[in-house]
């Protein structure tokens, strides 16, 4: 009989992810759904089929139901008080599989208490936006145990994810260092689209030309980021698809683990610094996308681009 899930974490991807486990997934039960806005737990229910989800408010009470519990939250701290919480029940035989992008200390401390608990962790942040989530197209990184990693894997290749990254018997901490430094391909991919940008729009290249040549050169993420600049999505969201502050956590996180290997990531500093004018410009809401605004008024344009 196929497991109980339990999905916690209702955000940009979690939604997608879920979405798909409950579309693809072989589930016996409905999947259970908790975010700590239930009404954003219902939202996500009211748009599957009838039947095929649960919206618990109580982890207390929704963790003795599950065998497998998905973990997909914003930081450290909310990951920290989720498994403070869950493990207080008895989670004895359960597989808590962690997606959240935190720092690998997290992780190794996290995975300790779980096993303390005589249940089974594994580290499976995940790289991709939010459109690869709803489209099943995410890259899973997935560290444990061998047997645990086995159990995970169902639920990613074919379900969540297009590909896998193996890291079976390997620490915990691999899984969301590599994720931290992925991240700054993203950061640096945001930075030079943005200042290329500028200088295409203020020497009269025109920016159509040079987004046309990322097109042709860079199809995939570098065309998305562009597309969402030059189209001023960086500044109309009103919910950010990589938001501000979870993009400083990962920047700090990651600084913190080039020095802690007595090394540097240089790049990140640059970027860092727009992102501050990003959240004094646009407030929580803003996006990691809105480094291009940033580099636009340091050149003396306008944050947003519209005429």
């Amino acid at each position: 009989m196929a497991p109980t899930l339990l999905w916690i974490g209702l955000g940009n991807m979690g939604r997608g992810m879920s979405r798909n486990i409950v579309e693809k997934g072989e589930l016996s039960s409905p999947l259970l759904l908790y975010n700590r806005s239930a009404e954003k737990a219902a939202d996500v229910a009211a748009k599957l089929p009838v039947g095929r989800t649960e919206v618990v408010t109580s982890l207390e009470k929704a963790v003795p139901k599950a065998d497998i519990i998905f973990t997909c939250v914003a930081n450290d701290d909310a990951v920290r008080e989720l498994f403070k919480v869950m493990l207080r029940v008895n989670a004895s035989g359960k597989l808590f599989i962690d997606c959240s992008t935190i720092h690998p200390d997290t992780t190794g401390s996290i995975a300790k208490d779980v096993a303390d608990a005589g249940a089974e962790f594994v580290a499976a942040p995940v790289f991709g936006a939010p459109a690869m989530a709803d489209a099943g197209q995410l890259i899973g990184v997935l560290a444990g145990p061998r047997a645990s990693v086995e159990k995970a894997k169902p639920w990613f290749n074919g379900v969540m994810a297009r590909a896998e990254i193996d890291l079976s018997d390997q620490p915990y901490s691999k899984a969301t260092t590599l994720k931290l430094l992925g991240n700054t391909f993203v950061f640096n991919m945001v930075e030079q689209l943005a200042e290329a940008h500028v200088v295409a729009e203020k020497s009269g290249l025109g920016t159509d030309v040079l987004h046309q040549f990322i097109s042709h050169l860079f199809p995939g993420p570098y065309t998305a980021y562009s597309t969402r600049m030059l189209t001023g999505d960086y500044h109309k969201r009103k919910e950010p698809l990589f938001a501000v502050d979870l993009a400083r956590k990962d920047a700090r996180h990651a600084r913190n683990l080039a020095q802690s290997a007595g090394a540097e990531i240089k790049t990140l500093e640059i970027a860092d610094a727009h992102l501050v004018k990003v959240k004094q410009h646009c407030g929580e809401v803003g996006d990691i996308a809105g480094i291009y605004g940033a580099v636009r008024a340091e050149a003396g344009l306008k944050f947003e681009n519209d005429a």
